[in-house]
């Protein structure tokens, strides 16, 4: 059934936006009528979807968005309320009408028979294939009101691990932003005005004057030119981390960073061991649970070790050794995993790992930020007196000279 997005006004003249399903876009406006709306305006609302089920506008629903809509989901469904009724209540409730237009048309898909897996499969840019094979699953096992409540958790827990990444970035940003325009400002237009003073001293200049002049004389002739090749620096690293060896020889750089490496690591041994407890606890397959985790881990080398990891469970092996013999797994973690497949506890230990990891990263996290805090102020304070001392000297020596 087709869904329109229209624009009306009610009895109070408060105007009112919102999205109607009918056969037709005249049976639509009839439905506002008798409804005692003032029709504004109306048209067709799809969600669009491009080759593969890949959707235009499904990248602006927020995770959070995601996280509530599940949670709620889940809710309905352990009331024992029908999965199109269910539908039909997120579609009314969702504040984004972008997702209530693609809330609307999965519900038309289970309702002409489709189950909801596949209909949530059509929009992979708001349910990913970690969302879509724990739905199948829940689906399959009639479990659906659980799996659900854990896709919510785990949803929120990835939301709150991007928060904290976000949060400990926004002082060291703001930091070199800020400081790099100001310097820009000084050389741009303060140290010129000095340079006349400068000039007209007729007298050998020290060398840390000079190079404050040159730095002044280059930003403001060449600016475009420095502007242009910081852009192009950043095409080239792109374009070479894009291919295979760049971004092998790039995430192994990465890796091997002081502060920076181990962090990465702890971020993705969260990943993959939250990502995969809830998979395995949802009943996903171990083998289509390890191919969906490794396209969840940000570093390719750890992808390799989960792809080894997978081809040992398929040939009956077992899941730690691979990781192991990868060295990028802390040893604890393996051990821990080995103990987990040998007792019949995979899940919960995974669970544990995960929630061990979760504090570390915290805990990491907030120390880089203490660390960064004193470096990048010591490095402003540097530039700062390298400025000043710049200018004191030769003004200094003006004065004795007159």
């Amino acid at each position: 059934m087709p869904i329109f997005e229209y624009k009306a006004l009610n009895a109070q003249g408060r105007e009112l936006k919102d999205i109607i399903n009918s056969e037709s876009i005249t049976l639509a406006k009839q439905k506002l009528k008798v409804s005692g709306l003032m029709l504004i305006d109306i048209h067709e609302q799809k969600a669009e979807v491009a080759h593969k089920g890949q959707i235009t506008f499904g990248s602006k629903i927020k995770v959070e968005d995601l996280a509530l809509l599940t949670r709620q989901f889940a809710t309905l469904i352990k009331a024992k309320i029908q999965i199109v009724e269910s539908l039909s209540a997120l579609t009314d409730q969702a504040d984004n009408p972008k997702l209530k237009v693609i809330l609307a048309e999965v519900r038309q898909k289970v309702n002409e028979g489709s189950s909801l897996a596949r209909a949530f499969a059509d929009y992979p840019k708001v349910f990913d294939n970690v969302y879509v094979n724990m739905v199948e699953a829940g689906e399959s096992s009639g479990t659906l009101d659980i799996v659900l409540l854990r896709l919510a958790d785990f949803t929120e827990s990835q939301v709150k691990l991007k928060n904290k990444i976000k949060g400990a970035m926004i002082y060291p940003t703001i930091m070199i932003t800020f400081g790099s325009l100001m310097m820009g400002i000084i050389f741009a237009f303060v140290i010129p005005k000095i340079t006349k003073i400068f000039v007209s001293m007729k007298k050998e200049l020290p060398l840390p004057t000079k190079v404050c002049i040159w730095i002044s004389s280059t930003i403001q002739n060449y600016w475009w030119a420095i502007l242009l090749a910081l852009f192009f620096s950043y095409y080239l690293f792109k374009k070479y981390t894009a291919t295979e060896g760049g971004q092998s020889k790039w995430h192994a750089l990465v890796l091997r960073m002081p502060q920076v490496g181990s962090l990465v690591t702890m971020i993705n041994v969260s990943r993959f061991c939250s990502t995969l407890a809830t998979l395995l606890n949802s009943g996903v397959p171990i083998l289509t649970s390890l191919k969906i985790v490794k396209n969840l881990i940000g570093n390719v080398h750890i992808q390799h070790a989960v792809e080894a990891a997978k081809v040992s469970i398929a040939e009956g092996g077992p899941l730690a050794v691979p990781l192991t013999k990868s060295h990028l797994f802390p040893s604890m973690v393996t051990h821990m995993i080995g103990l987990g497949e040998k007792s019949g506890e995979l899940e919960p230990m995974l669970e544990i790992i995960a929630e061990n990891y979760d504090d570390q990263v915290d805990a990491r996290l907030a120390g880089l930020t203490s660390v960064l805090e004193p470096v990048m102020m010591v490095a402003m304070g540097g530039a700062v007196a390298f400025i000043v001392f710049s200018v004191v000297v030769p003004l200094m020596n003006l004065n004795s000279l007159r």
